[in-house]
């Protein structure tokens, strides 16, 4: 097959290339140059795709021995991934970009130039494996090695992307065994940090960066049953599950930390309450998709495990597809709940290994009722 190997400048990456080229396919490397900024530099193992992330896949790809070219999606990925962030943000929700850059960028736009020249599929350094069904239907399964599994972030895929996917790192057992392999290739990433955090906030501070690009403009904090217990600078600094920088000044009656439970963008308010109260019993959303085939009779309640967070645990829950006034929703129960969940984040549907589908979650139920005033 022909095959655009997307080297993003990290050990991952580089090593799929190789394992690529190795099972006898026609190999061309690419970087995505997404910074507007090109001449900036890598701060530790913050941020990505900078221009020494560039250079390190070049080097990796001349070693390997394939073409290797770097492309422009900076403009893309502006529109698709950091204005959606702060449009996210705005609206009170707490948007996943590195689930919007797959979904948009790395699956979308890139996966549909390769096709367009005449590549077969895409091959990337996440640590998730394609499998077939009984009937050849390509499936999207979790990595053998379960800690550095990355198929959460993979859920958006469809089942056309899936076909056109390849994922050489999927049966790795582990990513020591990934680094001493680069190391034998003479990559000098071997030992490269993996990259963290939001890559186009290197410096981490994403409640400076947003007040930045959004304004600060001074609300109110409610308790759960609406009464205003103080104020704060900015609604767009808050997320669901957040303990520190309320700065209420006085505590609640019964002594207990305040988190913050919802936040209100279009009045600029924070309702804070208990820890308790951020159990969730149900959360649901209108944009979801199926990763391959959709379950046969999805209104049908059907048992699977949902996972909320990258690296969150997977909970049993029974998940089904429900009508709306406004069309369809997947909602999700969980067997036990769910802590700190917000609108904005993504829920990823399992069977077993394999992923299912996925949903931007829109609402929440709690599990605590709010108390009667």
């Amino acid at each position: 097959m022909k095959v655009l190997a997307a080297m993003s400048g990290g050990v991952d990456s580089a090593v799929a290339a190789a394992r690529a080229v190795e099972a006898g396919h026609e190999v061309v490397g690419v970087h995505l140059a997404l910074s507007r900024m090109p001449g900036t530099l890598r701060t530790g193992s913050r941020g990505c795709c900078t221009i020494e992330d560039s250079m390190d896949a070049q080097r990796a790809a001349n070693i390997i021995g394939i073409p290797y070219y770097v492309w422009d999606f900076s403009e893309r990925f502006k529109l698709d991934v950091v204005d959606d962030f702060i449009a996210e943000y705005t609206a009170g929700r707490t948007p996943n970009p590195c689930m919007r850059c797959n979904e948009r960028i790395k699956f979308a736009a890139l996966l549909e130039k390769a096709l367009a020249l005449g590549f077969d599929a895409v091959a990337t350094g996440h640590y998730a494996s394609i499998e077939t069904d009984a009937d050849g239907n390509p499936e999207l399964h979790r990595a053998a090695a379960w800690a550095k599994d990355q198929s959460y972030v993979l859920g958006v895929l469809t089942a056309e992307q899936i076909a056109h996917s390849m994922f050489p790192l999927g049966a790795t057992p582990s990513k020591a065994e990934v680094r001493a392999e680069a190391a034998e290739r003479g990559f000098s990433v071997a030992t490269k940090p993996d990259s963290h955090d939001i890559c186009f906030i290197p410096d981490g501070d994403t409640r400076g960066w947003l007040a930045e690009r959004v304004g600060a403009e001074q609300g109110v904090v409610l308790d759960r049953s609406g009464a205003p217990i103080g104020q704060h600078e900015g609604a767009h600094a808050f997320t669901v599950g957040q303990r520190k920088g309320i700065n209420i000044g006085y505590p609640a009656p019964d002594g207990k930390p305040r988190f913050v439970l919802e936040v209100r963008p279009k009045t600029n308010e924070v309702v804070v309450g208990p820890r308790e109260a951020l159990d969730i019993a149900e959360i649901a959303g209108s944009k979801f998709t199926w990763a391959g085939r959709a379950p046969e009779h999805p209104e049908a309640a059907f048992a699977c495990e949902v996972q909320i967070r990258a690296h969150a645990d997977p909970v049993p829950a029974f998940a089904q597809v429900v009508a709306t006034d406004a069309g369809t929703e997947l909602k999700i129960t969980p067997d036990e709940p769910l802590n700190g969940v917000a609108p904005g984040q993504t829920a990823v549907v399992y069977v077993g290994t394999r992923v299912l589908g996925q949903c931007t979650i829109d609402r929440t139920v709690s599990a605590v009722p709010v108390p009667v005033t």
